[in-house]
């Protein structure tokens, strides 16, 4: 392939955001994971919510998909009723980015799910999640810091081999993996930070926030993926 490859992130519907004189609905983005795009090699789309059923025609356009941070999945996604600590639904976003993981994994384009995005990944395989764990996002809207070792052997530890110190906020984690995915990074704590598919097309996951560090390694990855 020539050129940059052509990556998209999904994005997110915000009610009353403002800039000038306007306060509007508008498709969001923090703009660390276009940066982060960038920073790795890659073109960065956006990628506004929109039915389910143009997931794969969309999918169809890119090189690569990134689906980003954001509200917890739904429980009914994984046959489970909701804990009183899980956040408000958000139904269409929910449909719309397990669409667009199901036609990424159909045409096996590379994909990246960050923190939400790789509990989707995990659902969609037919996996579950803890709905609350303590200790991984302290302070309400400040991202902290823990260390993470892969697992030798995966293909996350081909791209960051070593333990690293990586930006996290979430608190919810991976349960029951998927069918098909391996956990290949995990805290001291024992906690999931990474998931992939095993085979020729590379799908991972991790449960922090890349965007937010300065640590490009896990995007490099995917970008060279999708230039061949």
């Amino acid at each position: 392939m020539a050129g940059r490859p052509l990556i998209g992130v999904s994005t997110y519907l915000e009610a009353g955001a403002r800039w000038g004189v306007w306060e509007l609905e508008a498709a969001l983005l923090p703009a660390g994971y276009l940066r982060l795009v960038q920073r790795a090699g890659g073109l960065a789309a956006m990628l506004p919510p929109d039915a389910p059923e143009h997931a794969a025609a969309t999918v169809a356009r890119l090189d690569g998909l990134v689906i980003a941070g954001g509200p917890d999945v739904e429980p009914v996604r994984y046959g489970a009723r909701p804990d009183p600590r899980t956040g408000p639904p958000a139904r269409a976003r929910d449909a719309w980015e397990l669409a667009l993981v199901e036609a990424a994994l159909a045409a096996r384009i590379p994909l990246l799910g960050i923190c939400r995005g790789m509990q989707l990944l995990n659902v969609a395989l037919g996996g579950t999640l803890v709905q609350h764990i303590d200790g991984h996002a302290e302070v309400p809207g400040v991202f902290g810091r823990h260390p993470v070792k892969p697992v030798p052997g995966t293909s996350y530890a081909d791209a960051v081999p070593e333990e690293t110190s990586v930006p996290t906020f979430h608190h919810q984690a991976v349960d029951r993996l998927g069918t098909g995915l391996i956990a290949s990074a995990h805290a001291t704590d024992g906690t999931v930070e990474a998931v992939e598919l095993p085979g020729p097309h590379w799908v991972v996951g991790v449960q922090w926030h890349p965007e937010m560090g300065e640590d490009v390694r896990v995007m490099r990855a995917l970008v060279a993926a999708a230039s061949s």
